[in-house]
């Protein structure tokens, strides 16, 4: 369970590398004053898309961080866990792709619950570890 939480930290630093690069250039480009991110007012799209991105990172996730560390410590993070924990993980990939470059709802919604039920998935397989161990 180690590395597919070790790829998702790395989504995350990314993603804010990214938001620092959008946020230079709206700067340079003078659609925005860097005095504009001191209170997150009137970001322009170019980086708030990335900004929520982030945002996105430590909601959903934190529900998979907990159960692989579940899964890890019950030493339940057989083969299927790991599977699912990948998916999840590159499931969170396409969705953040998807986010910084089209923002595409009809893409991303899809994404999100692709997502979701993988997560609940090893939520289920977790219940199940405890229920028939």
């Amino acid at each position: 369970m180690f590395w597919p939480m070790v790829a998702h930290v790395l989504l995350v630093f990314m993603l804010y590398g990214l938001l620092g690069l959008r946020r230079s250039g709206v700067v340079k480009a003078g659609k925005a004053d860097r005095s504009t991110f001191r209170e997150n007012r009137d970001e322009p799209s170019e980086s708030l898309v990335v900004r929520n991105a982030i945002a996105n990172q430590f909601e959903l996730p934190v529900l998979f961080y907990a159960v692989s560390i579940t899964l890890f410590v019950a030493q339940a993070d057989n083969l299927p866990a790991v599977l699912l924990g990948w998916l999840f993980v590159a499931l969170r990939y396409a969705h953040a792709y998807v986010h910084v470059t089209s923002n595409d709802l009809r893409l991303r919604g899809p994404l999100f619950l692709a997502g979701f039920l993988t997560l609940a998935a090893m939520w289920a397989w977790l219940v199940a570890w405890f229920v028939f161990s």
